[in-house]
């Protein structure tokens, strides 16, 4: 699919509903991320009702459901669906037996047209709501770094990758984090909450500055850089969320909201992603390593003192080639400086000029390095 697919129709008159086929997509990977946070009943109801609108659609619904990493999405689904029963054997198998379940659960619910009625028909936005509704994934590939602009005048920057999906609507501004790590730059609306969901986490603001990274399905890390950002699980109402932020200070108390409050110029951990949201570490950091963590949105990388293992794993997020250490001794050696990411070739004559490092690709292509002695 596309980097970015706008889902809406440009004639606010139209009530047919149709779109492309990859707009199509785009949406079904939207409900299964709705799925992964977990889909209240009015959701639920209109899910089935999209479902119901073309064949087309829930057979992407199942397609991107086959793909998703997470087993909540199938939970949803098994909910949603109670006729599904999955067979027992590898994950792959799971997702393509509860797929066709699912798929057999649809028809029957719309052959017997008992499940929705005309209160939940297709709801046709005002001209006004269309215009703070908005749907897109965001996306860029290994080594690419891009910038968008949502149309409330957010901007968001997307590291190496990356994926995030957008869900705005007239209530509150939803995006997931499915992948990667991005810079946001949120247009302030106290009406209108700013969430970034990783999985059972949010992060939430109204306007303010703000990065985060997800490591893997359990670690992340948060930086504020200006304003003030409310670490919530995801499950967590936008309402609370939001009179919490307008009414809170730095002074944030923890028994108002089973919640983090992390400020400009801190930056909080998260190891795991089940972890008690109060228990979150949240750290003051300098100017120095606050440029030191984002130097990616200047298309740098800075060290100062990694071990060369480590080092190498993070360049390695910015390039399909792979590194080898061959001789063990050198994944301990501490490097410092700036590197362009992405410039492999300039790493190791950096390695090699400084360290006497020499290195070769073997046939599959992974760079091998090994002391020159």
């Amino acid at each position: 699919m596309g980097n970015v697919s706008q889902l809406f129709g440009k004639d606010n008159k139209q009530q047919d509903y149709s779109i492309q086929e990859d707009s199509i997509q785009d949406l079904a990977c939207l409900w299964i991320s709705r799925m992964d946070r977990g889909l209240s009943a009015s959701e639920q109801q209109e899910l089935v009702e999209w479902c119901k609108q073309k064949t087309q659609h829930h057979n992407a619904l199942l397609e991107m459901a086959s793909y998703w990493d997470d087993l909540s999405v199938l939970n949803e689904l098994s909910d949603l669906f109670p006729l599904i029963q999955p067979k027992v054997g590898n994950q792959r198998n799971k997702f393509s037996a509860i797929a066709l379940a699912a798929s057999v659960a649809i028809i029957s619910i719309i052959g017997l047209n008992t499940f929705v009625n005309e209160s939940f028909l297709p709801y046709l936005p005002s001209y006004h709501e269309q215009t703070l509704t908005q749907t897109q994934t965001l996306k860029t590939q290994v080594g690419e770094q891009t910038s968008f602009t949502l149309q409330d005048g957010s901007q968001i920057q997307l590291n190496t990758n990356s994926l995030i999906i957008v869900d705005y609507s007239p209530t509150q501004r939803l995006l997931t984090l499915v992948q990667g790590e991005a810079r946001f730059d949120v247009a302030k609306d106290k009406n209108r909450p700013f969430t970034v969901t990783v999985g059972e986490k949010s992060f939430t603001a109204l306007g303010t500055i703000f990065n985060v990274q997800r490591n893997n399905n359990q670690a992340m890390e948060l930086v504020v850089t200006e304003g003030k950002v409310l670490i919530t699980k995801a499950t967590t109402s936008i309402t609370d969320i939001k009179d919490t932020l307008l009414s809170v200070s730095t002074a944030f108390m923890p028994d108002i909201l089973e919640a983090t409050l992390v400020i400009s110029g801190e930056k909080a951990v998260i190891a795991e992603n089940s972890a008690p949201i109060t228990k979150t570490p949240v750290e003051k950091v300098s100017l120095d390593q606050i440029n030191r963590d984002l130097a990616w949105q200047q298309g740098m990388l800075i060290f100062e003192g990694e071990p060369l293992s480590m080092a190498l794993a993070e360049i390695s997020r910015y390039t399909s080639s792979n590194f080898e250490i061959v001789d063990s001794k050198l994944s301990e050696l501490t490097v410092a400086g700036y590197f362009k990411a992405g410039d492999i070739d300039g790493l190791l004559t950096s390695l090699q000029s400084n360290f006497g490092i020499i290195y070769r690709k073997n046939s599959s292509g992974t760079i091998l390095l090994s002391s020159a002695e």
